[in-house]
């Protein structure tokens, strides 16, 4: 019996559905990081992302008088987005920052695409998910790639100004994750359309979780299709297919709503039962009946790749201006509560994280502005960056305390944390992205031989027996390869490559090469011992599958500290890519070792830590003295700083706008601050109750002279302001303004 006969027994075959999901989309960096040689070349070759003329302007004009527009506290109270927000944003083409240019869209790039959803999503998580979901996966995107020329001419112009809202429906109540084992079902038979007997569908579908839902005028829908009387002449089941349905369409149910968290986006069901649709309904039209996960799958990027990220990096940028601010200001036992190592360690933690954050975003951004579809890639961006949004919100939480918790209009955390675990949830709990898609679809894409000796093992064709064993002794030299590699990496880790002009990367670029050369020896035994059996050692899998995915970090980490955008401030980066990139590194580690602690075989566990010279941790550590640095950093008002916050755009009276002109008033009188401080250690004055009387008797004192007390006055006011949260009647009724009588007069 040879080899592959008995291998056949014992893989399962790949089925049609994980076929099509492995044949969409391309194999990007994640390729080179799985394969063990990390491909830092192609890394600094891709093209810097920027915002167009016309990018910039619509970041300037339409979306900054979005959010003059936005009172996202009155949004949640409510029931509806506003109107005259609905209004303004399919006047100004919100909802075609994809759609060509030829269609009436604005054809924005992938990173353009993701700076205004979270430019947005700062402001108001409902209007963001609004905006966000035509621009991602949904009809719009379908209609470009495979609709007919018919279609295209007819929705996309429609879509691009709004005169059509769309949504599209996949989840239902019996499969949610399981795409493949949606229940929805089109039967081929013949029906009445506009007066005529026609080839179509009957469809009946119950979907929900549907973004848009409630106010859509067109529904795209996916359910299988089968062929019970040879209709086609071919097989009884046809496989996924995607249609696009009037609203009005008889049959079609939409309206109903879901309350996702009370962030008031629209989000429902729709139904039907029996709704015949005609074969013009599907898009690209009969030809692509059975291609619709196909369909989905290479389209999945914008939403995995640009708007969930986008969401991720939004909130650990108001988290991260927000918390630094308020530690600054706010002061407990006579120090700013920046002072003090708990909450140092805290906002280093934030910091370091929104550095990260916005590295993968614009990394990420740039690959799809290449137009790339990495699945695996995006799959990355997806978990790592809602889940680190979530991680960030959860400790400006713990240092804004009492003021994070109060709801109302000044509160800037409360919505995103609240949010957070929509992006987390949608297009697939995070359990599944992290456990079954990453590395899932990393091993059998990025592996350079996996996949077609899988193929072979499986192969009727006469000639399977040598096609196998040809690629069964590449797949073997590459093994030996890897091992090699590894071990002489282990034993000589001087040997590690670097090509960076900045020598402070050096010892990252090298240490990312060298946790590559062990994953990919990893990865090869995995295979070789667990075999078919890897696919349910999901915990085993998602531990190799952090790897990849810190590692993917730890380069867009590299790579925005050396691109341009940094050139006049790396110094002022430093201390937050040194975080940003210990920390990836030292996760990626910390997987590797749990991985190896796990593995279910002792003697293959020792071989691995033997060829990869593996015992114990020894990436590069996050110091307590660069915890205090970057602390000390975050609390200043820097270049770099505003650059890893450039999302938040205050507006005059909101919580960003308080909570910033008390900070920058701060900022202006530090030097004064100091000399009032020195002076009453000498007890050339007594401190007051307020510290409006402190200053008062600072003044008379001689400390300072009239134009320094008012300065310092005015900045006691803005101060006492900030620090003070929303107020309501017994009712609960707003209060405003929101003004401390001791500073009334100020």
């Amino acid at each position: 019996m040879s080899l592959r006969t008995q291998l056949r027994k014992i893989l399962p075959s790949i089925s049609v559905t994980e076929q099509e999901a492995l044949d969409a989309g391309d194999v990007w960096l994640e390729g080179s990081i799985y394969q063990g040689k990390p491909d830092f070349s192609a890394l600094r070759a891709v093209p810097d992302a920027t915002l167009s003329a016309e990018e910039q302007a619509f970041l300037d004009g339409p979306v900054v008088e979005l959010l003059e527009m936005i009172d996202d506290f009155d949004i949640q109270n409510g029931k509806h987005l506003p109107d005259n927000v609905l209004t303004f944003l399919k006047k100004n083409k919100f909802f075609s920052l994809i759609i060509p240019k030829s269609y009436g869209g604005l054809a924005f790039s992938p990173y353009a695409n993701s700076t205004i959803v979270a430019t947005i999503a700062v402001k108001s998580s409902a209007v963001a998910v609004t905006v966000m979901v035509p621009n991602s996966l949904g009809p719009g995107e379908l209609l470009m790639h495979y609709g007919t020329d018919a279609q295209r001419d007819y929705w996309l112009p429609k879509l691009a100004i709004g005169n059509d809202i769309p949504c599209f429906a996949l989840t239902s109540p019996e499969a949610g994750s399981d795409a493949g084992g949606i229940p929805d079902i089109g039967v081929v038979t013949y029906g009445d359309y506009q007066g005529e007997k026609v080839l179509g569908l009957s469809v009946t579908w119950d979907k929900r979780y549907i973004t848009l839902a409630p106010i859509a005028t067109v529904l795209g829908l996916a359910f299988k299709v089968q062929d019970p009387e040879a209709l086609l002449g071919g097989a009884h089941d046809l496989g996924i297919t995607c249609a696009l349905i009037p609203k009005s369409h008889p049959g079609v149910q939409l309206g109903n709503r879901h309350d996702p968290m009370g962030i008031r986006f629209y989000n429902g069901t729709t139904r039907g039962e029996n709704v015949f649709i005609p074969m013009d309904f599907i898009i690209g039209g009969q030809q692509n009946i059975g291609r619709g996960w196909q369909m989905l799958v290479s389209c999945l990027g914008a939403g995995r790749g640009i708007s969930l990220p986008a969401l991720g990096v939004s909130v650990s940028q108001a988290a991260f201006k927000s918390s630094a601010e308020y530690a600054a200001v706010r002061e407990q036992f006579g120090l700013s509560i920046g002072k003090f190592e708990g909450i140092q360690q805290k906002l280093a933690d934030i910091a370091g994280k929104t550095y990260l954050q916005e590295a993968m975003r614009v990394l990420t951004t740039e690959g799809l502005g290449l137009g790339l579809k990495p699945s695996v890639v995006t799959a990355i961006a997806k978990y790592h960056m809602t889940e680190i949004g979530r991680d960030v919100l959860n400790s400006a939480m713990d240092i804004q305390a009492g003021k994070a918790i109060q709801c109302g209009p000044q509160n800037t955390l409360a919505s995103g944390y609240v949010a957070q675990p929509i992006a987390i949830t949608v297009e697939g709990a995070n359990i599944l992205t992290r456990n079954l898609m990453i590395f899932g679809q990393g091993v059998m894409r990025c592996h350079p031989h996996l996949q077609a000796m899988v193929e072979a093992i499986h192969s009727e064709a006469p000639d399977a027996d040598r096609t196998f064993n040809g690629i069964f002794a590449k797949t073997l030299g590459y093994s030996i390869s890897n091992s090699l590699r590894a071990f002489k990496l282990g034993l000589l880790p001087m040997l590690a490559q670097q090509d960076s002009r900045l020598p402070e990367v050096a010892v990252y670029e090298k240490a990312v090469n060298k946790l590559a050369a062990k994953l990919a020896v990893y990865a090869d035994f995995s295979l070789l011992v667990l075999g078919g059996k890897l696919k349910q050692a999901e915990m085993l899998s998602a531990r190799l599958g952090d790897v990849m995915s810190f590692l993917y970090a730890a380069m867009a980490s590299i790579r925005y500290y050396e691109s341009k955008v940094l050139d006049a401030n790396r110094a002022e980066a430093a201390p937050y890519f040194h975080y940003a990139t210990r920390w990836a590194l030292a996760e990626a580690e910390k997987a590797m070792l749990d991985f190896l602690d796990n593995f279910p075989s002792a003697p293959t566990r020792q071989l691995m830590k033997f060829i990869t010279l593996t015992y114990s941790a020894n990436m590069p550590k996050i110091s307590d003295d660069l915890v205090r640095e970057l602390a000390q950093a975050a609390q200043m008002n820097t270049k770099i700083k505003a650059q890893l916050t450039h999302l938040i755009r205050p507006v005059e009276g909101d919580g960003n706008d308080i909570n910033e002109q008390a900070y920058l008033a701060k900022m202006e009188c530090l030097d004064l601050l100091a000399r009032v401080k020195i002076a009453l250690r000498k007890k050339v004055f007594r401190a007051g109750v307020r510290f409006s009387d402190t200053l008062d008797a600072a003044l008379s004192a001689g400390v300072i002279n009239p134009t320094e007390h008012q300065q310092l006055v005015s900045y006691n006011h803005k101060r006492e302001l900030a620090i003070r949260v929303d107020e309501f009647d017994f009712d609960m009724n707003l209060l405003t303004p929101n003004v401390p009588k001791a500073s009334a007069a100020a």
